[in-house]
Formats: structure tokens, sequence, C-alpha cells
């Protein structure tokens, strides 16, 4: 048992790593396209060691620590930020039969975990004695809290439709076409809802007021040098990656195939691609929908983002939800 753990625990680093190579260099090339430019094109064929080039330089960096920080917070905060993005995992599908844990909550423990990693953003804000971090912090803080209610009420709308915590029966649901095309109007407000709330959820552009250089310095992490400010940079990646598995596996089928009707030459063509490919390519196009978020919209201010929230938002997914169990009910989806 210890060494499946292990093996388990190994996998998610690679995971990891892998991905914080690989969407810094799809957020650069990305946003390079869409400036009419070329981005990063001369470590490697194209480019595409510089990610890896940046990693080596953070690592053999000095972590520097202020004078008057909290020393202990200051060091744990950047663990527990990567901790939590690492324990989502646990839940997701990635494939047909590839899942760590298929917990009968899973959706609820996905919740449940994902709002810890406020903790160590206030902490490494607090713990980091500089105004700025602090300022940065709690603006975050602000930000994460407010939007998990809509982020929470827009899965909920799929939860009431399945009836169902677990995830593996969310996908499973979806065999005979994805929630997104049998939902209707209720599961579309509750994927533009959710898509939005996950954006300002991670600190990503027009929400990136934790972050704003402009006025913050850098945030919360100002003080945060070579590993691990390294670390903080790859959770953000990793939270993006995380939400946007859990929008593919929510609302476009996880790792079920395109159908249209039932026993056409379509279907048999789709069902040859692999699941995990599937999964992947579902999840990878909402990380580039979060992309091109933050190259067209302009950042907003904390007062607009917090009443675009309690204002908008929130009452809307109040509503929907309503829609949604009206839905369920009389049995109005496909």
């Amino acid at each position: 048992m210890l060494i499946e753990f292990a093996i388990v625990g190994v996998c998610i680093i690679g995971l990891f790593a892998m991905l914080g190579l690989v969407l810094i260099m799809m957020e650069r090339k990305v946003s390079a396209r869409m400036q009419l430019r070329l981005g990063p094109n001369r470590v490697g064929p194209g480019g595409m060691f510089q990610t890896t080039a940046d990693t080596l330089k953070l690592i053999v960096k000095e972590g520097m620590t202020p004078d008057g920080a909290d020393k202990f917070l200051f060091n744990v905060a950047p663990f527990i930020v990567m901790i939590v993005a690492m324990v989502i995992m646990a839940p997701l599908m990635f494939a047909k039969g590839l899942q760590i844990w298929d917990v009968n909550i899973g959706i609820l423990f996905v919740a449940a975990v994902s709002s810890v990693s406020v903790i160590g953003v206030l902490m490494a804000g607090w713990a980091s004695n500089n105004k700025y971090s602090l300022l940065g912090a709690m603006r975050s803080g602000a930000q994460i809290v407010s939007y998990e209610l809509s982020a929470g009420f827009a899965i909920l709308v799929i939860v009431i439709l399945t009836g169902d915590l677990k995830i593996s029966s969310i996908v499973d649901g979806q065999v005979n076409g994805w929630w997104i095309f049998k939902g209707h109007l209720p599961v579309w407000i509750a994927f533009v809802i959710f898509m939005i709330a996950v954006t300002a959820e991670t600190n990503r552009a027009p929400f990136d007021l934790a972050e704003a250089e402009s006025e913050l310095t850098a945030g919360f992490h100002t003080e945060y040098s070579g590993m691990k400010f390294a670390l903080f940079f790859l959770a953000e990646y990793a939270n993006i990656f995380v939400v946007c598995a859990i929008g593919a596996t929510l609302f476009l089928g996880g790792w079920q195939p395109l159908h249209f009707g039932t026993g056409t030459k379509f279907n048999e063509i789709m069902d040859y691609i692999p699941s995990s490919v599937w999964f992947m390519g579902k999840t990878f196009f909402l990380i580039f929908v979060i992309m091109w978020f933050r190259w067209t919209f302009p950042r907003l201010r904390i007062d607009q983002l917090l009443n675009l929230e309690w204002k908008y938002l929130l009452p809307i997914s109040m509503f929907n939800i309503l829609l949604a169990t009206l839905m369920a009910i009389m049995g109005w989806h496909f």
C-alpha cells in the first residue's frame, strides 16, 4: 500500500512539473499570437526550452527571507498552496478507469479542499511583513471567498441534474450527451458563471488585483524569490489546470467522446480516440479560453470586481439553481 501511495505521489509531482513547463510556454505563445509577435523563440526549437531554462534559474537562485518576517509561516505558505492543488487532483478522472480516489463525495471534496488555498495566500501576505504583500493577500482573500459562492452554485446545478456527488457517476451520466448540450439554459448559465468565477478564484486577469504590478509591485508574493516564488507560480498554473479539468468533467462530459444520436458512423470514429485525449483536449480548450480572457478584457477595480459577484453573478446563480431544480423535477432535460 505504501509503495502504491509513493508511486501515485511521484506521478502527481511529475505531472505538476510538466504542467508548469507546458502551460507557461502555452501562455507565452498564446499571448504572443494575440499581440502579433513571436514569443519565446531562442532557447530550443521554437523556444520550447525557455521555460526549462527559467526553472533552472529559479532553482539555483538564492531564497531570501526579509527581516521582521515570520520565518516559519513565510516558508510554509508556498507549500500549503501547492499541496492543496495536488490534493484536488485525487478525485479527478483523467481517462476511463484512471482515477486516484473515487470518493462518493468527489465534487464536494474538490469544492471543500480548494477553499483551503486562501489560507496559504493570507499566510504569505501577512508573514512577509510588507504592506504591499498584506494588501495583495487581503484582496486575494476577499476575491476567492466571494467567487467561491458562484462557482459552488454552478457546480450544484450539475449535481442537481445528475443526482450524485461522485465524479465517476457525473461522467457516466453524460454517456448519452454532455450536459452542455442536454442541460438547456440552466447549464449554459452555470457554465458561463463557472468560467468567470474560476478565473477570479485563480487570480487571473481581468481579476488579477491581488498581483496588480502597477499598484502592489507583485502582490502577496512580493518578498518571495527562488524556489519559493516558483512554487507560487507553479501552483497558479496547476490550479488553472484543476479548475478547467473540473469544468470539462462537469459540463463537457469528462473523458466521454462526442456522440450525436446512436449507432452512427460518426460515433464509431469518435470512439477510436483514446479517452485520455478527450479529457486533456477539453481541459486545454478551457485553459485556452481563460488565457484568452487575459488579453481581451481590461483589469477591473476592486469595487467593480466585488460588485460583479455580489450584485450580478450571485443573484443569477441563485435563480439558476431554482430553474435547474424545476427542470430536474419535471424531467425537461434530454
